[in-house]
């Protein structure tokens, strides 16, 4: 009889076509075991994705140069298995992150080289529709070295599925568009100078917003206004990497609202734990150290586990997590793959 695991991890990685790049396993968020299931490869560093509502559809970016590519994936858990359908090309290099649109029509790449991002039509069937929809902006930043173009670095949906929003770390900037597959822009957050916005997530109850910054290490706290004309509402900014390293990566809430996490490298590598109070404001309560190099995490839908993809360890490390007072502890279990960077957990009824 084949085993129908409830939860899966699906992990993303930097690596070569021969290599096996993006990998499932069951997971059982109660004991924090992890079993491989299966894998595919074919792929040029499928180091960001997302899956479908149904879980049977995943998309990979390819973070290449003039090859830099969205790939669509079929998964079949019954069977175990990884399948590539298609390779569609960006137009725009080294895309970092990958999202289908709330209604699943369109799919969207931030390109980090390209300083673009790209929409593609999605069929019933998943497959993407070329060429896709480019947008992209021109001009340097204030950091010379980091920002001397555009980088897209992530994009996201508000919780009401009205505006995409995209990060550009290079102009410090986020920009907010029409959430029907084109490329309308609505509003604009600009950030003081070498900030470098990264990753954002939203609370669950859909009110509050929470970035990192990439250059500046800081957690922007926003309340999300649709009456502002910007609207994000900056209520508090934090700093966030002790060590100035200008290598802060990514940031996630638990399930339940009550924390969040951000994960820093280059220096002091780990995650930083921080309290949401009453207000949705941060006070922070601790730092776990991790691995060489965190990028990308992911907390289990219980909230019992967070995983944490550490690049240049070669492994993903898998911490406890105390609900109550948000603090990790590191089991010692880990998985083993070559540089992960993408850590995303799918539960299925």
């Amino acid at each position: 009889m084949t085993f129908l695991a409830s939860l899966i991890l699906f992990l993303g990685s930097y690596c070569s076509a021969d290599e096996e790049g993006v990998r499932a396993y069951s997971f059982d968020e109660n004991t924090g075991e992890a079993t491989y299931l299966c894998g595919t490869r074919g792929l040029s560093n499928p180091s960001f994705l997302c899956v479908s509502k149904n879980g049977k559809h995943i998309y990979t970016v390819g973070e290449d140069g003039k090859t830099a590519s969205a790939n669509f994936l079929n998964f079949d858990r019954k069977a175990h298995s990884l399948t590539l359908m298609q390779t569609a090309r960006t137009n725009g290099s080294a895309p970092c992150n990958i999202i289908l649109y709330p209604n699943e029509r369109h799919l969207v790449t931030a390109n980090y080289m390209g300083g673009s991002i790209s929409i593609f039509d999605v069929n019933k069937s998943g497959y993407c529709a070329e060429p896709p929809l480019v947008e992209s902006f021109t001009g340097a930043g204030y950091d010379p070295e980091r920002q001397e173009q555009a980088h897209l670095h992530a994009v996201n949906f508000t919780p009401d599925g009205k505006y995409l929003v995209t990060n550009d770390l290079g102009h410090d900037k986020l920009r907010f568009y029409k959430a029907d597959g084109s490329a309308v822009e609505v509003a604009e957050y600009n950030f003081p100078k070498g900030t470098g916005p990264r990753h954002l997530t939203f609370a669950p109850n859909g009110k509050f917003a929470y970035l990192i910054s990439e250059l500046s290490g800081e957690i922007f706290t926003f309340e999300y206004n649709k009456k502002n004309p910007n609207l994000f509402e900056l209520k508090q900014t934090v700093k966030a990497d002790a060590m100035d390293a200008k290598g802060s990566a990514d940031i996630h809430l638990s399930p339940d609202g009550r924390f969040v996490y951000a994960s820093h490298r280059l220096e002091g590598d780990g995650v930083s734990i921080y309290k949401v109070l009453s207000d949705g404001t941060l006070e922070r309560v601790g730092f776990q150290a991790t691995g060489i190099h965190p990028r990308n995490f992911a907390i289990t839908p219980n909230g019992k586990f967070m995983l944490v993809a550490c690049r240049d360890s070669n492994d993903v490390e898998i911490f406890e997590r105390n609900i109550s007072t948000g603090l990790l502890t590191d089991t010692g279990k880990r998985i083993s793959m070559s540089k992960p960077v993408c850590a995303i957990f799918k539960k299925y009824k």
